[in-house]
């Protein structure tokens, strides 16, 4: 049924709670494609300082920045496919640029996704206006079909730290 499922990660615990739904792509002989969207203007420091003390990164160093992020990005979803290959899935790992709403509803229509795996960060009022809901975008836009799951919220300690709601 599901030939290629997308399983989009952030880099946090949070959006890691997907992965034991990749075990769909096993089930039904799929191909997992573990995405990751990095959204540079986030990940890279400002320009330049304060007005009163200017410092300007050269083009050079801004592309070493970017080249880091990025081997950094990779390597972390390389760490999260092994289980997943150990399961006898077929995983690929993507990182790519942009802004990730926009990205993982582009690639899931250019590439052949059958299925769009995405956790939610839960939040609500305020926070979710601020920082924007990039799982409400995919269901939004999408025209893939999206799994999507709501995790527990994990403390750095790894303890559930769930409201009753």
């Amino acid at each position: 049924m599901f030939k290629k499922i997308l399983i989009c990660l952030d880099g946090t615990k949070l959006a890691e709670q997907i992965l034991p739904y990749a075990r769909l792509a096993a089930l039904c002989g799929s191909k997992a494609v573990l995405l990751q969207v990095l959204e540079l203007s986030k990940v890279l420091p400002p320009a330049s300082m304060p007005a009163y003390a200017p410092t300007y990164f050269s083009n050079e160093q801004v592309e070493e920045q970017i080249e880091g992020v990025e081997k950094k990005a990779a390597s972390y979803l390389e760490l999260q496919a092994k289980p997943l290959r150990d399961q006898g899935i077929d995983v690929e790992c993507v990182v790519l640029e942009g802004i990730a709403g926009e990205v993982i509803v582009e690639y899931a229509g250019e590439n052949g996704v059958d299925l769009i795996a995405i956790a939610t960060h839960g939040r609500s009022g305020l926070g979710r206006v601020a920082f924007g809901s990039v799982a409400d975008f995919v269901l939004k836009r999408s025209n893939t079909p999206v799994l999507l799951i709501r995790p527990k919220h994990v403390g750095s300690q790894g303890v559930d730290q769930s409201r009753s709601r």
